[in-house]
């Protein structure tokens, strides 16, 4: 799985942006309960390293949705600074 081109999906998930340490922590996360790592993406099948990284994107979409709703509630309740 060394083409470029079949990585596009895996650069696409991990795009920089404020959340991307915490996004790229929780995908971490996510494959190590599946006993992977990203290096062994590499070795895996096309088909199924794509299902697997969908799958931990999916888990760190998720997670980080969570942290920023819990954030805005907390705001919400402390009200304006």
């Amino acid at each position: 799985m060394s083409d470029p081109e079949e990585l596009k999906w895996l650069a696409e998930c991990q795009k920089e942006g404020p959340q991307s340490e915490m996004e790229k922590a929780l995908i971490n996360e996510f494959l190590r309960t599946r006993g992977r790592t990203l290096a062994d993406l590499k070795t895996l099948p096309p088909d199924q390293a794509k299902k697997l990284m969908t799958e931990a994107c999916q888990f760190a979409s998720l997670n980080l949705a969570q942290l920023e709703s819990k954030a805005g509630f907390r705001e919400k309740i402390r009200g304006p600074s």
